[in-house]
């Protein structure tokens, strides 16, 4: 039975590649990647064995803008990472949204979730299942 990814790679659009980078080396840094690395094109890339995340400036030339109702989930190892992405975000350009980091009860069983807006913002959340 062969396993497959369900992505190859998430790209989000930035109105500001250094902000946002900054922003993404810290937090996903804080769940322990690397930082990101630029391209000739001026893109973004954070890239690991289970995919790619990537930011961009959109290729239309129009403004960077958010997706209403659109999040991305990164995983954390434990609630402390979660709370560590979460101060990293707040310290290097984002801003907080949804309720504050907690476990939160649905029909997935317990998640331990922390939200935040990127500096172009993207909503974005850190995830640990609990138990």
């Amino acid at each position: 039975n062969r396993r497959t990814r369900m992505f190859s790679h998430i790209m989000l659009g930035a109105n500001d590649i250094q902000q946002s980078k900054k922003f993404y080396d810290a937090v996903l840094g804080a769940l322990g990647h690397g930082p990101g690395v630029i391209d000739d094109k001026g893109r973004c890339f954070y890239i690991t064995r289970s995919g790619i995340f990537a930011i961009t400036k959109p290729i239309n030339g129009e403004p960077a803008g958010n997706g209403n109702g659109s999040t991305i989930g990164f995983a954390a190892a434990d609630p402390a990472a979660a709370d560590a992405w979460h101060a990293a975000g707040l310290a290097n350009g984002g801003t907080t949204c949804e309720e504050p980091p907690g476990v939160r009860e649905g029909a997935a069983g317990a998640l331990y979730l922390a939200y935040l807006r990127d500096p172009s913002g993207n909503k974005i959340c850190a995830l640990h299942r609990v138990g």
